[in-house]
């Protein structure tokens, strides 16, 4: 009878281990922090891991692709910011309208960025979901205690 219970415990928390593949999702300044078992996550390493689900797997490439194009965007407008300012600040002549250009471009890359962002919480959110469903075959099993002639134990139902 402990040899069953003991069994019994195991397999139930072996079943529950094999779910606990979920990614997490923490909101931050300027996105999210995505981590599976503790370990953070690149965009990269968030497409090589949904590569089995087709529709989060789909959603992730284009979060990625927006997302290299903001940041690309981001780093140009950066630098037409940072060059009139260091000739500035070095006693040359700045030309001023390369940071408005640069300003421009960093504005333009937040929206960019943003929908980078919304869109691997998407492909975050499908891929747990297809976990969850997956996981026991979307069985929940419901446990009682018995007790009839036979003796005393546990009933398990799905």
């Amino acid at each position: 009878m402990k040899k069953t219970i003991l069994i019994l415990m195991m397999t139930i928390a072996s079943l529950n281990l094999c779910s606990s593949q979920n990614i997490e999702t923490e909101k931050v300044f300027g996105g999210y922090k995505f981590t599976q078992s503790g370990d953070k996550m690149t965009m990269g390493d968030l497409v090589k891991t949904m590569e089995p689900n087709e529709q989060a797997y789909d959603l992730m490439k284009k979060a990625r692709s927006n997302n290299i194009l903001a940041s690309v965007i981001g780093f140009a407008g950066g630098g037409l910011i940072g060059w009139p300012i260091g000739a500035a600040l070095g006693g040359g002549d700045p030309n001023w309208a390369l940071a408005g250009i640069g300003a421009g471009l960093v504005v333009v890359s937040i929206p960019i960025s943003s929908s980078a962002n919304k869109k691997a919480k998407q492909a975050v959110d499908l891929y747990n979901e297809s976990l969850n469903s997956t996981s026991m075959n979307g069985l929940r099993p419901e446990f009682e205690f018995v007790a009839n002639g036979n003796g005393i134990g546990i009933s398990m139902a799905f």
